[in-house]
C-alpha cells in the first residue's frame, strides 16, 4: 500500500518535521518514505510518500493527526492513494545524513577556527600573564628589603618608647 500525505500550516519547514516522519516511519517498519518540503499556494507543506503493510499505514497516519514536532503548527494533514515509487525507507535515510553533514560542516569550520583564534588568545593571556608575574616578583623584591628595615625600626622604636615610659 502506498500514500501521499500533506501536511500544510505556518511552521512545518525547519522545524524537524521531515525528520521526525523518517524516524516514525523507520520505527513503524514502512518500506518505503520519502518527505520534501513544498511552498504551498497558501503555506509551506510537507509532502510525504510512504510505502508499506496496512496496519503499518494506518498506525502512521493515526501518529501524525495526533503528534508533531514540538515547534509546528499545523493547519491540515490530508491523505491521498499514491501510484508512484517511493524512496525505500534506508535510501531517504542515507540522503537525510548527507543533508544534515551537509548542514554541519560549515559549522564545524566555524567551531574550528573560533578554537584557532583562542588558542592565539590564550597564548597572548599567557604572555601577559608571565609578564605580569615578573613585575610583581620585581617589585616585592624592591620592597621587602625596605619593609624588613622599615620593621626593625618600628620594633626599636617601640622598645625605646616602653623604656622611657618604664615598661619592660
Amino acid at each position: 500500500m502506498k500514500l501521499k500525505i500533506k501536511i500544510a500550516g505556518p511552521l512545518v519547514h525547519e522545524v524537524g518535521y521531515r525528520y521526525f516522519l523518517m524516524s516514525n516511519a523507520i520505527d513503524m517498519g514502512l518500506r518505503g518514505f520519502h518527505a520534501r518540503n513544498r511552498t504551498g499556494e497558501r503555506e509551506p507543506e510537507v509532502i510525504a510518500l510512504i510505502e508499506g503493510d496496512e496496519e503499518a499505514i494506518e498506525d502512521f497516519k493515526k501518529l501524525i493527526e495526533t503528534r508533531k514536532p514540538q515547534h509546528s503548527q499545523v493547519s491540515s494533514i490530508a491523505f491521498e492513494d499514491y501510484e508512484g515509487d517511493v524512496t525505500k525507507t534506508e535510501g531517504y535515510a542515507q540522503i537525510c545524513s548527507a543533508i544534515q553533514l551537509n548542514k554541519a560542516i560549515p559549522l564545524l569550520l566555524d567551531i574550528r577556527n573560533d578554537m584557532k583564534e583562542m588558542k592565539g588568545d590564550m597564548k597572548a593571556v599567557r604572555k601577559t600573564t608571565e609578564e605580569t608575574l615578573e613585575e610583581i616578583k620585581d617589585i616585592r623584591g624592591d620592597i621587602q628589603p625596605g619593609y624588613g628595615m622599615t620593621l626593625r625600626q618600628v620594633q626599636s622604636d617601640i622598645r625605646a618608647i616602653k623604656e622611657r615610659l618604664g615598661m619592660q
